[in-house]
């Protein structure tokens, strides 16, 4: 249990707090033995992939592959807890919406196919069959297939990707909005056009041999604990790791490795930043481009990759030319001897990494300031050598693989031919919805059936009451889950709860045992095998589901949809015969750790339009958030305890915050201008052209964060976000630079 307090962590990341930690999510799941056990075959290559971060695996592993959130992850996974039919009998749907996020999850894995029923406001067990034959006649009713809106969690395996999206455009959209749409989808859509490819370049090799890493708004402490090990191997052989992030992260200052005898025997730690720069929230595009500017004045930039495989490099010097110092200063909170030192770093390393994460892509200008990363990076020729090139760090354990086969409402004319020929039909050519879109069409009614593989739609989505007037609109709402969790209490006039198999667990088939791929944010693909006894008997797994609910659906589908998951080799065959780089697919995965994608921009190809790698300039542009007008620029943060949407605690220990979820974290300068103390209550309110939207009863805890910046948890938070308010060309929610009002609440007690 969690006491209620605020108070400075003055302990490294990792260390004995992060082991004892794990043993927690243990105890209180009630599998210390069943799960410790888990544990030992997590990333193995004989086990199952966490189902947790994209963070790559070692190639041989060792024994412990795992880090406090996976620990998490996976006993939250394994938990003894049930959610049975007994269970809904006793709560009605609206008496768990009063419940908060924590105790919904607490509560267990689901175990059987349940049905809204309107008429007692109670889900009701439902045969596989029922369910199947309702989602089949309610599609097959549909005026036109894009009424019928197919969403993707980044959990789901490369075969039940594969075969979702087949299902989906076979049915005739293409639809598929994504959890990429929500966090990562800026970084695909300016790499693709800049280098060819919207993945990063590097792999976990190339961190042994940078001289410099540059890491622009990610957390890695708590949203990818495992890269602290990488980082604090690279600072202990002399590595520069250079941090641009507005709030000081405990990950990011000092690690101690949980796998290390020394440290843990002796309270050591590895310092990890070498310099710290906590610039303004969205101040990385400024800040990027001073680092250019003092490249170009001062620096030594390598001409001979520059005219050999770049194109419109005059372009850029003529952009950064025209920006001064006294605007960059400005717009980035820095100071010009701050971004000179940090260009001085990167300027000495003859090779450089740069990694980012949701810092810099859920902004207005995530587009340009990836570019600008990117501008930067080709300065010196830091992609395609060792060491070197772009490092987007994506979130859950399958985004990337998800997009790799298909997940995507904006697909490419080649993939199409290569399906359709493949499956012989003819698929969809219109673009579908993304998350955006998918809310504005289910409230406008040209959405009518929502279905979502994985995931917490109503929590993760921006413009929470708006996204959830949007669902309660539709017709039917499917949730293919393991856990119960809002999405399922915010549903259409019909709804269906259907459980799935966990990553953890056994998945048997008519040929035996399976095992599924995932894609890591490196671009390996390696398999993930079960090893648990399923969690209840009733339970289908992923590509079961898809499957026979196609058999259902698609009367004249000419795909053997029931055979493909008698064995997951078959649907690995037709991903062969479909997606480039995965020729022998079944060979190659069965290698231990499994393959690489190759990445074209490791040899110096870059296969975009031009054939060459892009420099792009881009303004600065105008800073409309002030907070000498008492207008504030709020970022969405998760806390230690949490991953994505999913609640395990209420502490955010790297922070100092016990017991508490609705905090607001703002400067002591910003406190004192206000005459307020830490500890008040304040309801936050964003400014928007549509008009306000307002969050209630948040404590104020004092951080080290710059003045007229502030940062509270999601998705308590996500309510403020303007659906409207998204990433230039990438529609990505702006979640992280959101303007806001402070004024005391009125409420006279703290919810946690």
């Amino acid at each position: 249990m969690s006491d209620h307090s605020v108070k400075p962590y003055d302990k490294p990341a990792g260390g004995w707090d992060s082991l004892k930690r794990s043993w927690q999510a243990l105890r209180d799941e009630g599998i210390v033995t069943r799960g410790a056990k888990a544990l030992l075959r997590t990333n193995q290559n004989d086990g199952f992939d966490c189902p947790g971060c994209a963070w790559p695996d070692r190639n041989p592993n060792s024994t412990f592959e795992f880090c406090e959130n996976g620990v998490k992850a996976v006993a939250a996974e394994a938990t003894s807890r049930r959610v049975t039919g007994e269970f809904f009998a006793a709560h009605s749907v609206s008496e768990l919406l009063g419940r908060d996020d924590l105790w919904l999850e607490a509560q267990g894995r689901l175990t059987e196919p349940m049905r809204y029923d309107a008429s007692t406001d109670h889900y009701l067990p439902v045969s596989w069959n029922e369910a199947f034959v309702l989602i089949a006649g309610q599609l097959n009713a549909l005026a036109h297939p894009d009424q019928a809106l197919f969403y993707t969690s980044g959990r789901t395996s490369n075969e039940a990707a594969f075969l979702y999206q087949l299902f989906v455009r076979e049915f005739g959209t293409n639809n598929l909005p994504d959890c990429s749409n929500l966090c990562h989808e800026a970084s695909g859509v300016a790499l693709i056009e800049q280098i060819g490819s919207g993945k990063g370049s590097v792999l976990l090799e190339d961190f042994e041999q940078a001289e410099a890493i540059f890491i622009f708004g990610q957390n890695p402490g708590t949203n990818h604990p495992r890269m602290l090990g990488e980082l604090r191997s690279a600072a202990k052989r002399g590595c520069r790791i250079v941090v641009f992030n507005p709030l000081r992260e405990r990950g990011l200052e000092r690690f101690a490795n949980p796998q290390s005898p020394k440290d843990m025997l002796t309270g050591s730690s590895t310092p990890i930043a070498s310099n710290y720069y906590q610039l303004k929230i969205g101040g990385d595009l400024a800040a990027v481009k001073g680092l250019i500017k003092a490249m170009l004045e001062n620096g030594d930039i390598d001409r001979v990759f520059i005219d050999q495989y770049t194109q419109d490099f005059d372009a850029l010097i003529a952009d950064i030319r025209a920006e001064t110092w006294e605007r960059i200063v400005e717009v980035s909170g820095l100071s010009c001897s701050q971004i000179k030192e940090a260009a001085e770093i990167y300027n000495a390393s003859r090779a450089s990494i740069f990694c980012w994460g949701m810092g810099i892509t859920q902004h207005q200008r995530s587009v340009a300031t990836i570019q600008m990363l990117m501008n930067c990076l080709l300065l010196k020729g830091n992609i395609g050598k060792p060491g070197a090139g772009p490092c987007p760090v994506r979130g859950h354990s399958n985004v990337q693989g998800d997009r790799t086969m298909g997940i995507y409402e904006k697909p490419g004319e080649d993939f199409l031919q290569r399906l359709g020929t493949e499956f012989d039909f003819q698929p969809p050519r219109a673009y579908g919805f993304d998350v955006v879109a998918s809310i504005e069409a289910m409230q406008s009614g040209k959405a009518k059936i929502f279905f979502a593989m994985g995931g917490n739609f109503a929590a993760a989505t921006p413009d929470t009451h708006r996204t959830a007037e949007a669902l309660r609109a539709c017709e039917l709402t499917v949730h293919v889950s393991t856990k119960l969790n809002r999405s399922h209490l915010v549903h259409g006039k019909q709804a269906l709860v259907l459980p799935c198999l966990g990553r953890s667990e056994v998945d048997a088939q008519a040929g035996g045992n399976q095992a599924v791929s995932v894609e890591d944010s490196m671009s390996m693909v390696h398999l993930s095998s079960g090893m648990k006894p399923p969690a209840s008997e009733h339970l289908l797994s992923e590509p079961a589901i898809v499957a026979r609910l196609a058999s259902v659906t698609l009367r004249h589908s000419k795909t053997p949809w029931l055979s493909l998951i008698e064995h997951y080799d078959r649907i690995r065959d037709r991903i062969a015969a479909v997606i480039p780089g995965f020729e022998n697919f079944n060979a190659r995965v069965r290698v231990p750790g499994g393959f690489h994608l190759h990445h074209p921009c490791r040899d110096r190809v870059f296969p975009n339009s031009a054939g060459r790698a892009m420099f792009y300039p881009h303004a600065i542009g105008n800073v409309a958030v002030k907070a000498s007008n008492d207008i504030y620029d709020l970022m969405t943060v998760r806390s230690h305890d949490q991953y994505n949407t999913t609640i395990y605690g209420l502490d955010d220990r790297y922070r100092g915050v016990h017991g508490y979820r609705r905090v607001c974290f703002i400067s002591k300068t910003d406190l004192e201008k206000r005459g307020w103390q830490a500890g008040m209550l304040v309801d936050i309110t964003s400014v928007w052209h549509d008009g306000e939207r307002s969050v209630q009863g948040f404590i104020l805890v004092e951080y080290d964060i710059p003045e007229g910046c502030l940062a509270s948890y999601f998705p308590e938070t996500n309510p403020l976000v303007p659906l409207d308010s998204v990433a230039d060309r990438a529609g990505t929610p702006t979640s992280k630079s959101i303007p806001v009002r402070l004024s005391l609440s009125a409420a006279d007690t703290v919810a946690s």
